[in-house]
């Protein structure tokens, strides 16, 4: 069997791509029935927005945020709390030889789209924008 290396500056594999959607799929379906015993878990609509997954399948991050964005931290807490019965429900949903570990981290994407906005509203920035015609690239690449 071939072995799957990792190079620096290359984005991760189909394979890591195609797990990560499942277990993301997997852990929405699971919070959005409530299937998970926690009240306070189940009082949240939290949303997962991406899983990021090693090389070796070990180790799976998962974005995650609460609708609104507010209570993050307990968001995350309330996950890692009730990682035991979300493993089992990835262990169910997803074929894999190992359930990777789950790790949950705030999704910051929102936040990131936002100070764009900001970025691009700028004056200064748009004044580049407009001396660079339709926005094409200045260097003429």
């Amino acid at each position: 069997m071939a072995q799957q290396r990792s190079f620096p500056g290359k984005g991760p594999s189909q394979r890591q791509l195609r797990v990560g959607e499942l277990i993301r799929r997997t852990l929405s379906e699971t919070l959005s029935r409530q299937e998970i015993h926690d009240p306070d878990l189940n009082r949240m609509s939290i949303t997962v927005g991406e899983v990021r997954v090693s090389p070796d399948l070990r180790i799976a991050t998962v974005y995650a945020l609460p609708l609104g964005g507010q209570g993050k931290d307990e968001a995350i807490a309330a996950l890692k709390r009730n990682n035991h019965e979300l493993r089992r429900a990835v262990a169910r949903n997803v074929l894999l030889r190992n359930v990777p570990e789950l790790r949950y981290q705030a999704d910051d994407t929102f936040d990131r789209l936002d100070e764009a906005r900001r970025l691009f509203s700028d004056e200064a920035v748009q004044r580049d924008i407009r001396a660079t015609g339709d926005g094409a690239d200045p260097a003429g690449d």
